[in-house]
């Protein structure tokens, strides 16, 4: 799902809000995010699951083409992590739809 078909689909779903606002509530949601992650905060909302920093430390890679090594530096990545009612979820989506299919 992109960002665009969130804020219509929230549009949608509440339409006595104007697009703009959803549009600018869903950039603010992701703007606090952004700067929490940046802070080093974690980020968890129950139910879902949880944003966090991964850090990988500095190594010797490879140029695939040429061979040559490489110094790479130290750096941090977001990373997600569901919650369980999440996983639950999708498994229970994923194995009706197996279910439906086999039939």
């Amino acid at each position: 799902m992109t960002k665009s078909k969130l804020i219509d689909l929230l549009a949608k779903k509440w339409p006595h809000l104007e697009r703009k606002e959803v549009e600018l509530a869903v950039g603010c949601m992701i703007e606090q995010m952004s700067k929490a992650l940046m802070a080093n905060d974690r980020i968890e909302i129950r139910g879902f699951g949880s944003f966090s920093l991964h850090y990988h430390p500095p190594f010797t890679g490879r140029n695939p083409r040429t061979g040559a090594e490489l110094k790479l530096q130290a750096r941090y990545s977001p990373y997600f992590k569901p919650g369980r009612e999440l996983r639950q979820r999708v498994d229970l989506l994923k194995t009706s739809c197996e279910i439906k299919q086999k039939a």
